[in-house]
Parts: structure tokens; sequence; C-alpha cells
């Protein structure tokens, strides 16, 4: 997860594709072709490939762009340490960049919704009743070892991700009952249950283990020896807690795959880690690293008034973002009984001014987040159409009657700071759930007083919370904010041991079994799940199982805005906001192909160092 402001998230891999882009969902189909058991170049989702079998690279990449270099820069996680170099487990964190070491059977396409081509893998099928899919593997798959890459460690690979890998990944990979050997080189999945749709495109994009590696080595132990990948880099200089350096394999087997052509030019790519991200913007103005992506509207807007920015040493940039921007909010832990009733969770909404936010703190920069789909069609707007109400009917006694209407969409107010209207109705919700006003603090009938604690890590993040909690504060709400060193928080986090926190997860365009992480109602038992606020809902598991079963973009659209709308009458969160851009700065020695992929900002993998310009800047 990752908010702007304040940037949290919880990785599943580190420097990887985000959650949403390693598990974006598909159906398994010829482009053009209805025969789904026929050997295919590809997998993608509700239609065609993009890119033929002949393909040479991907539109966004520079085939010829020089190979060479250094790119430093700082993690985009909040995570500020690192104690190993396994980012598929629970325990422990691992650094960013560790995705770099492994290759999987199929690559993304990025800009694609969610398309994937060969790799380890050249080719894929899947059988006529989709209870298996078998991948055909390049016998020229090698590890950095020189050890080939075979069906056993893609079976191995699987057994360990689902008997010792992080929950998600448990959850996630539930219905793929198992992964056998047909040969050296074909390896084939079987599944199970009815919603079949993504689980073809799901494991082709899992992380490829060496089984020698891990039988020689513990996988859950918190290890800082480097794993033995088939990736385009591997693990160089490095001290825990403080940086690492990722070099460019010279023998990388694949480098002139067509998924592979014109991507990892940087000779190193480097991670320096900081103990918040104040530090490391001055470090980045003293040149201590190349690039930084900025979260931070106030940073952004007034801290690179600086002479390397005036004389075009430092190049701002603001990218396009097309990914769905996600869910950002304030999440509040319904474990804690204090939390159990709606009326509650809707007036904390209610206390929250982000129009003053936006204007005082923000610099006008942001949009208010309303859905759990933002900035994506999937996003449920108007009333119900006559396809989300079959969806929704079955519940229709067990729903608020907000479901049946116009989505919920948090108050807006003028941005003075004075929001009466939206006060009041806070503390109507209040009473009637039951928090009256005693000598100007909530109590309820126990003679409870209604408590509530923020947990933070930065100062950056109590810049935004301290106003919200002052306007709880006069609704009679003692609010507090606990401060914790981020890895005490991701622990705690992990744990549910929290009342609100402030998280960003996003989605893919085509939302698959990652769903169940974020809003199953087992999911939210699971420690380190997505599931934050512990929603439980027999309504949302149903709509869930609709999303996955959907079988062409508009009912997955469907699905997905009727289960949109069931959440945000939920009040599971306060939401907060978002920014469809990326805003980068960056030392100028680097150059980017003519074209940005919808669906990343592709720096790690696409852009390239520019002698011409370093030798300007004197390095």
């Amino acid at each position: 997860m990752r908010t702007y402001e304040a940037r949290k998230h919880t990785q599943m891999w580190r420097g990887g594709a985000l959650l949403a882009a390693l598990f974006a969902t598909a159906m398994l189909l010829l482009a053009g072709s209805a025969d789904a058991a026929e050997r295919r170049h590809g997998l993608s989702s509700f239609g065609t490939l993009k890119y033929a079998a002949d393909f040479k690279h991907f539109d966004y990449v520079n085939p010829d762009a020089p190979k060479g270099g250094r790119l430093a820069t700082m993690p985009t996680s909040s995570i500020n340490t690192f104690n190993h170099f396994n980012g598929f487990i629970l325990r422990g964190d691992a650094p960013e960049g560790v995705g770099l070491l492994f290759d999987s059977l199929m690559a993304r396409a990025m800009d694609e919704p969610d398309a994937v081509y060969g790799l380890v893998a050249h080719s894929a099928e899947v059988a006529d009743d989709r209870l298996s899919a078998t991948f055909y593997l390049r016998p020229e798959a090698r590890f950095r070892d020189s050890t080939p890459l075979t069906a056993d460690d893609v079976v191995f690979t699987l057994d360990k991700l689902k008997k010792d890998g992080h929950p998600r990944y448990q959850m996630m990979l539930r219905d793929v009952v198992s992964a056998t050997a047909v040969d050296p080189q074909t390896v084939r999945y079987t599944f199970k249950g009815d919603n079949l749709r993504d689980l073809p495109l799901m494991v082709a994009q899992l992380p490829v283990f060496s089984k020698a590696f891990y039988t020689a080595n513990d996988f859950l132990k918190e290890s800082l020896d480097p794993p033995l990948g088939s990736g385009p880099y591997e693990v160089g200089e490095f001290r825990q807690g403080t940086f690492v350096s990722y070099n460019r394999r010279k023998d990388y087997w694949a480098a002139d795959l067509p998924v592979n052509r014109g991507r990892y030019n940087f000779d190193t790519i480097r991670f320096e880690y900081y103990r918040d991200r104040a530090v490391g913007l001055e470090a980045f103005k003293a040149r201590g690293y190349d690039l930084r992506e900025e979260f931070t509207s106030k940073s952004w807007a007034t801290e690179y008034d600086v002479p390397a920015v005036r004389e075009g040493k430092i190049v701002k940039l603001t990218l396009p973002d097309g990914r769905p921007s996600g869910a950002q909010g304030f999440f509040l832990n319904m474990r804690r009984e204090k939390f159990a009733d709606s009326r509650v969770r809707k007036a904390l909404d209610y206390a929250f001014d982000f129009e003053w936010t936006n204007k005082a703190l923000f610099f006008g920069l942001y949009s208010r987040t309303a859905s759990y789909f933002e900035n994506s069609d999937l996003k449920a707007e108007g009333k119900p159409s006559d396809a989300e109400l079959a969806l929704l009917e079955p519940f229709r006694d067990k729903l608020p009657p907000e479901v049946f209407g116009e989505p919920y969409t948090p108050p807006v107010t003028d941005g003075s700071g004075r929001f009466r209207p939206s006060i009041r109705e806070a503390s109507r919700l209040l009473d009637e759930a039951g928090w009256k006003l005693d000598g100007g603090i909530r109590k309820n009938a126990k003679g409870e007083t209604l408590d509530v604690e923020f947990l933070i890590d930065d100062p950056v993040t109590e810049r935004i919370v301290g106003p919200y909690a002052g306007r709880l504060s006069d609704l009679g709400v003692k609010a507090t904010l606990r401060r914790v060193d981020p890895t005490q928080e991701q622990e705690r986090i992990r744990r549910y041991d929290f009342e609100i926190s402030t998280q960003r997860y996003s989605l893919s365009q085509t939302p698959g079994p990652e769903v169940r992480a974020f809003w199953n109602s087992e999911a939210g038992k699971e420690d380190g799940s997505y599931n934050l606020s512990g929603i439980a809902d027999p309504a949302v598991d149903a709509l869930i199982d609709k999303v996955l079963a959907a079988k062409s973009r508009d009912e997955l659209r469907t699905a997905c805005r009727a289960l949109d709308r069931v959440l945000r009458a939920g009040h599971y969160w306060v939401p907060q906001w978002y920014k469809a851009a990326h805003n980068i700065a960056m030392w100028d020695k680097f150059a980017r192909p003519a074209v940005k992929p919808a669906y990343d900002p592709a720096i790690l993998d696409t852009w390239w160092y520019d002698a011409d310009k370093a030798a300007k800047l004197g390095g």
C-alpha cells in the first residue's frame, strides 16, 4: 500500500510490480480465436492480445537504448529498513527491488490492461474446461549460477508459496490445486472451484524459485544471503537498513527476448534508505542519489526552489498515471467494538474536511477519493443499472437502502474550515448510535467515552491527522495520535493492532483473486491481509465471487460497480484523496522512451543513463 502524503504500503514484492499488477486477472483467449486449448504466446483477458506472436519488443521501450550507468533512488515504500532478502514471507522486511532477481513464466505488457507474454515459458494453453493450464518452458532458461530452470523449479515454487508463503499468497492460490512436471520443460497446473477465469494468468506471473537453492537454504529464515534467481539483476553491495544495490547480469539468459528488449538498461540500480522522507529529500538535493518520486504536495510545491532546479540540473516531471488510483483513507478497525456501528464510522467521515485539507495543506493538488475503484470505469456512479440490480436484489433485506440509489459520496465543504452542516450531521449520527454528549464528552449508556487512536509513523502524517483529530475533539470524541517507527507500525498493521490507520491499496485494471485479500470475510481473520477494517459481509463475499466469475469486461464492470456500492455504503473507512500522476524529480542525466506505458511509470526498466547529460553535471 502507498498513500500520497503519508505514503504507506505493505508490499508483497519489494520493488516488483504492485500487488495489483502482479496478480492482474485474465481469461486465456486466442487473439481472435475461440479455441482456448491451443498453444498461445501470451495470455490476455476478455479479448485479443495487442502483440502478435512475432512481435520484436514492446511499443513503450527504446530497443536501441544503451546499457550502462547507475540509477540511485529512494524506496517508494514507507518501510525504512530491511533485514532479509525474501520478499515472499510474512516475517521481517525485504529491501525494495527484490523482484528484479526473479523471472516468471510470463511478463506483463504495461500498455495493456492485463496481458502477459512469454518469458520463461514460450507458450501456454488452457484446457477447454479451464481446470488446468499447461506452460511450455524455454530449454535455455537458466538461474544465475547457470543451472537450468526446469518444471521442477516451477512446481517447487507453487508448493513453497502455498505452504510457507505470505498469507496473501496462500489465499490467492487456494484454488490452485497443484503443479505437475510433465517433463523438464512442461508444467501443468490444475485448478478447482467455479472461479477459474483468473488462475492461468495469476500463476504465469509468480516468481520462479530455485528448488536446489531453497532445499539447501531455509525459505523461512530471515537471511541476508542473496537468493538465487534467474532475473535480469543480482544483489550487489548492500548495508542492512542503509542501502542495497542490484547489478545487471551481463550473462542474463533472457536479455534478447521480445519481452525484455530495450529494458533493464542500468548497470546498477541502488536504493538508499533514510529514516524519513524529509531527510531523504535533503540528501537528494545534495546529490546523495539521483531520482525520487515525490508524494508530499507541500514538498513538491515549495521545497524544490533551489539553484539546481532553476539551473535545469534537477528536472521535475509529472507523468500521467492511467492505473486505478485505488482506495486510500483512514481505515477503521471494526475488530474494535466502538467501530461496530456504521453510524459511528459514517460520523467520522462527516468530521473530515477534505476541501480545507486540500487547500491548506496540499496546495490544491488532489481530488477526493470516493470509490474503492477510483480513477477507473469500475467505479459506481449514478443509480444501479438493471444488471447491477440483478446482483444486488438477493441481498436487499440485508443491505442499507443507499446501496440501491446514488452511491455514497463523502460530504463536500466550502474549504473555509467552518463546516457546520457536516459537523451537525456527524453529531446527529453519534447521538443515534448511542454516543451522547456529557459535559462535552461522548459517552455511551455504559458511561464509556468514545476515544480513538490514530496509528502513525512520520511527521508528515501528523501534519494531516492533527487538524482532523482537533475536529473530532470538537464533537466530543477524544482523538489521540500514536507515533511509532515504521517497522513497529507495519507489525501492528499485520496483527490488526490499531484503531485507525492511514493506508492505500490499488487494484489492477482487471481485478481477480487479490480482491479476496482486501474484502473477503476469511481474509479479515488472517494476519497480514489487506482486509484492514475486518469486513465480514456475506453480500461482499458473494459479489467478490461475481467479480471473479465475470466472463466479459461488461460483466466485470457490472460486478465491480455493484461491489463498490456495497463497500461504500458500509463506511469502513474515511476516504482521503488521489492524484492520477507521478511527480518525479531527477538529476538530469537520464533519458527515456518517447512513449510511457499507461499502467506503469516504467523508470527502472525502460529509462537509461545518458552519458552526455551526466558529463555536463560532472558525472
